[in-house]
């Protein structure tokens, strides 16, 4: 499938309310945005191996340690690198913030600014 050289793809969660405002922020930077619904559009591990390395960062490192159900399901307990990304796949909602990624650089948007690092 061919892209936009310019095309910013940005994976986030329309439940939460930051998310909603970096993706309004998206397309005010870019006429060009492929949104992405991490609740609907399941991501495989490949998937997110890749933009894990595109980031730099653990599956963990993703996860939004305050949500309950972190708390609840995950806190406290070990895993290997597997299965953080298993958690990961199963559980997108605990994504703690949206990931943009143009051409082969990427970046987990903490703040708005973060999207202005891709260009």
């Amino acid at each position: 499938m061919k892209s936009h050289p310019n095309e910013l793809f940005l994976y986030y969660n329309p439940s939460h309310s930051v998310d909603k405002q970096m993706r309004a922020y998206a397309k005010a930077v870019s006429n060009h945005v492929n949104e992405i619904n991490v609740e609907k559009e399941p991501i495989t591990s490949t998937g997110w191996r890749t933009i894990l390395d595109k980031l730099q960062l653990r599956p963990k490192d993703l996860l939004n340690r305050a949500h309950p159900d972190y708390q609840n399901l995950i806190a406290g307990r070990t895993w290997d690198d597997e299965g953080w990304l298993n958690i990961l796949i199963r559980n997108p909602h605990l994504l703690k913030a949206p990931i943009a990624i143009k051409r082969e650089r990427a970046v987990l948007c903490l703040t708005p600014n973060n999207l202005l690092e891709l260009d």
